[in-house]
């Protein structure tokens, strides 16, 4: 019986390990899609800035 409950917990930790590694891999795809997503608008907002980024000389 002892050996029967320490191979539950053993499989237990796989899969709270098999779904933390699964969670964090789903949130780093979304991140990445988001980065994807948005990078032609933080494109144009740099090339606004650096437009606008202009010296008056006297």
């Amino acid at each position: 019986m002892n050996e029967e409950q320490t191979q539950t917990k053993d499989k237990f930790w796989l899969y709270v390990g098999g779904t933390v590694f699964t969670l964090l891999v789903v949130i780093a795809m979304v991140k990445q899609s988001e980065n994807e997503k948005f990078a032609p608008i933080k494109q144009q907002i740099e090339e606004e800035a650096a437009l606008m980024n202009i010296r008056v000389l006297n």
